[in-house]
């Protein structure tokens, strides 16, 4: 059976209530895309490994961060059972540090760049008055960086560490994100206040 994104769709919808989460997976997703069409791959499959990458969180939440237990092993080991091809489990794997799964392919590392900016972009959005990420500019985006208090769940670590595993800076990657998130800000439940 061939993997589409209605499949993913359906797959990541079973698992998942909350909206927020959703959200997160749509944003990864369209960062994804974006980022695959800037280095030549398939948008296609780069989208499918951003739509699933967290579709297990909810059922195995996995705050010990046990290595091969829970998120997102236990999600990688129903996606292998249907047939999802192995670079691509390797990539959601990766994209927690705690596995210990390298992150040694394009598509590896982009996950991991897109995953915590994509939320901390929602989080930025969602306190401005227009609530939306039209208006938000890189630099605001830095300065919240720098207030620990604002979207405490985002490790800042792994937005810094996810633009240099790209090889780009820091303000060129939040810049793109951006740009790959715009277009779908009404999806992510952005842009209106």
């Amino acid at each position: 059976m061939t993997w589409t994104r209605d499949r993913a769709l359906a797959l990541m919808q079973e698992y998942t209530r909350s909206e927020a989460l959703r959200r997160h997976m749509y944003a990864v997703e369209a960062a994804m895309r974006a980022l695959a069409a800037r280095h030549g791959a398939d948008p296609e499959v780069w989208g499918l490994v951003g739509l699933l990458h967290d579709f297990d969180y909810e059922r195995f939440p996995n705050e010990a961060h046990a290595a091969t237990e829970e998120h997102p092993a236990e999600g990688v080991r129903l996606l292998a059972a249907q047939g999802f091809p192995a670079e691509l489990q390797r990539a959601i794997l990766g994209h927690a540090s705690y596995t210990g799964v390298p992150r040694d392919t394009l598509l590896a590392r982009a996950l991991f760049a897109v995953d915590e900016l994509c939320g901390f972009l929602v989080a930025c959005a969602l306190v401005r008055p227009s609530k939306s990420l039209a208006d938000l500019e890189v630099q605001s985006v830095k300065k919240k960086l720098k207030d620990k208090a604002f979207a405490r769940g985002v490790n800042r670590d792994d937005v810094v560490q996810g633009a240099a595993e790209l090889g780009v800076p820091l303000d060129e990657h939040i810049a793109f994100v951006l740009g790959a998130l715009r277009p779908v800000e009404r999806e992510l439940g952005l842009g209106t206040g």
